[in-house]
């Protein structure tokens, strides 16, 4: 896209923001949370080929429960034109890309399955692998406006390890998804587990962004009517524990460079989170203690919580709400990032100007449209 291009594309101020700036400012909108994934047809090409027998096989089974992956709306997944076509109208000019779709191997859409148990795990890691081939390429017709994130699965952490530089040396500088594993998840270690280091080491080293993202880490509630229900309202918990998990369990503290970001979560449950950690985290430096609980003494940190999220943490806040507006200035700006969650249905497309007109309760909305233009590309720009 030229620039003359870019900024016709791009969102004007609005408001009382509009007397301070002159006609010709606008903002340019990047997005810090978009989905893309390929058609199985188009996986089969990126898959080992060693694996591909048993991919028809797999294939031929297959059942898409998913609607939006059913008609044609599935092709923005990975048709170019049109996913610039429909961004480009819409405002947004550039994208950090989750994945979508369900790669091979995968009992349902990528982000919700829970990592693989042992027997599955050959197979499981073939597909993320054909995706990240994929994602690679799906990256590079564009990489000035695309920050593709790869996946790993941390049954094995050499294989995690070799992703990670697969990753980094192919472009992929939104940086790594890391599973999300929910309590019943009991055949993985807990990504506390002083194992992980190494893990953590090597992304820090590589300069690489950690990212999980809402919607995960949910236990499995059976089949039963309700079930849905209950995800749907107890996730967002499931959704913060790693956050919680790299605080207290001080990988943080030694992994200082570290670059976490936790996208489509909102982000106004953030402070009272923070407030309530530290507090905690203060009552223990002084006393060891909650009630009877005593804690040993290596997990006794120098800083609070809040003063490591303000080190390693950014927030990926699609569809946002006066209420996360609110909280702007306490994430901080640099830290708030707007998504606009393309190509889902409770996205923001092909309405995005009138979410920035929706902050206005507690934000104008070029606050909330600086944040998207200054702060999306933050934790790609080192990679």
């Amino acid at each position: 896209m030229s620039d003359t291009a870019m900024t016709d594309t791009a969102i004007r101020p609005q408001g009382n923001d509009a007397e301070n700036v002159s006609g010709s400012d606008h903002y340019t909108i990047i997005t810090a949370d978009t989905h893309a994934g390929g058609s199985h047809a188009q996986y089969r090409e990126y898959l080992d080929p060693k694996y591909r027998d048993d991919f028809d096989a797999w294939r031929a089974k297959y059942r898409n429960p998913f609607k939006d992956l059913k008609d044609d709306r599935r092709e923005r997944n990975w048709d170019s034109e049109r996913r610039w076509r429909e961004q480009e109208a819409d405002g947004v000019v550039a994208e950090v890309i989750f994945p979508n779709t369900v790669p091979p191997f995968f009992p349902s859409f990528v982000l919700f399955a829970q990592p693989p148990k042992p027997d599955e795990y050959e197979h499981r890691l073939a597909g993320i692998r054909a995706h990240n081939r994929w994602m690679a390429d799906f990256v590079a017709e564009a990489p000035e406006r695309r920050a593709g994130i790869g996946q790993i699965f941390t049954n094995n952490l050499d294989d995690a390890i070799e992703d990670l530089h697969f990753i980094k040396e192919h472009g992929l500088r939104g940086g790594v998804l890391i599973p999300n594993l929910a309590p019943d998840v009991t055949w993985l270690k807990p990504i506390y587990d002083p194992e992980f280091d190494r893990l953590w080491k090597v992304i820090e080293e590589l300069e690489m962004p950690i990212n999980v993202h809402g919607g995960t880490g949910a236990p499995d509630y059976g089949k039963y009517p309700v079930a849905q229900l209950l995800y749907i309202n107890e996730v967002g918990f499931y959704s913060q524990r790693p956050l919680v998990q790299m605080i207290l369990s001080g990988i943080f503290e030694r992994f200082p460079k570290l670059k976490f970001v936790i996208t489509e979560t909102g982000g106004a449950w953030i402070p009272p989170l923070l407030d309530r950690l530290d507090q905690v985290m203060a009552r223990i430096r002084d006393t060891g203690a909650t009630g009877e609980i005593r804690y040993p003494k290596e997990i006794v940190l120098p800083k609070l919580a809040s003063e490591y999220f303000a080190q390693n943490c950014w927030v990926g806040v699609s569809q946002p709400g006066p209420a996360d507006a609110a909280v702007l200035d306490r994430i901080g700006r640099d830290r708030f990032m707007w998504g606009s969650d393309y190509p889902h249905d409770e996205g923001t497309y092909p309405y995005t100007a009138s979410t920035f007109v929706r902050c206005s309760t507690a934000s104008t909305p070029s606050r909330c449209a600086r944040s998207s233009a200054a702060t999306a590309p933050i934790c790609t720009a080192s990679t």
